[in-house]
């Protein structure tokens, strides 16, 4: 009889190591989903070879070489700046990463902005150009204008007034390694009001925008074509995914 209760017990006790362990590889894969769905998937939005999910003036957007190419020359003269606009929906919090390279002039893309006729378009913009001066920063086309400069960390009160920080990084090395003409990479993270500008793995930006008067929580993703001397501008590898709130 002792023996009987012994071997039971034994059973009794593998039995509920194997339900707690069952339970534990439960929870892992719970908490596994649970982190995939927070962070999501990077989509590509951008099929390489059609301006299918785009729209802009078909007189200075087309696809070439496999990237969404903005143009314009000394005979078919840009008035004013144009957008290439994605049709796909508005962005709110979200990682976007591309490749992009230009010749001449000024360009960049647009986020959380706001829509106007003829391909026009305001809001937070992540700056790039041919010239160097520009490209990294954070402006606010139709808007409040440069919000941060190139290496800065800038909080945006809400009376607008800015306090300012310098980034960690050279600024000097990292224009000498930026070469327009070549593709280079730019990532753009937007969640609630932190705003960062990631170019070729260097951060040129990170802003706190308080300003909520001023400020957009949601808006559409464009590319610009600047007016100015001729130029082009090509963009592709172009992927987003949305980030939990």
């Amino acid at each position: 009889m002792m023996c009987s209760r012994v071997r039971t017990g034994i059973a009794r006790t593998g039995i509920v190591r194997s339900v707690l362990l069952s339970l534990q590889c439960l929870c892992l894969v719970g908490l596994s989903q649970v982190s995939l769905a927070q962070e999501g998937e990077f989509e590509s939005i951008f099929d390489g070879k059609t301006m299918n999910g785009w729209e802009g003036a078909k007189d200075y957007w087309s696809v070439e070489d496999g990237a969404l190419t903005g143009q314009f020359t000394a005979d078919n003269n840009l008035p004013n700046n144009t957008f290439l606009i994605w049709r796909g929906g508005k962005v709110s919090d979200f990682h976007l990463k591309l490749k992009f390279r230009m010749t001449e002039g000024n360009s960049g893309i647009q986020y959380r902005s706001q829509e106007h006729d003829n391909y026009v378009v305001g809001g937070y913009q992540a700056d790039a150009d041919f010239g160097k001066q520009w490209v990294g920063i954070l402006y606010d086309e139709r808007g409040r204008g440069i919000l941060a400069t190139r290496m800065q960390s800038v909080t945006i009160q809400a009376n607008g007034e800015k306090v300012v920080e310098e980034l960690d990084a050279d600024a000097k090395a990292f224009l000498e390694k930026y070469n327009p003409s070549e593709w280079n990479t730019y990532e753009i993270i937007a969640q609630g009001n932190r705003l960062e500008h990631i170019v070729n793995g260097v951060t040129t930006v990170k802003v706190v925008d308080q300003q909520t008067e001023a400020s957009e929580a949601e808006g559409i993703l464009a590319f610009q074509l600047h007016t100015g001397p001729p130029m082009k501008v090509q963009f592709k590898d172009v992927q987003i995914k949305s980030l939990a709130k």
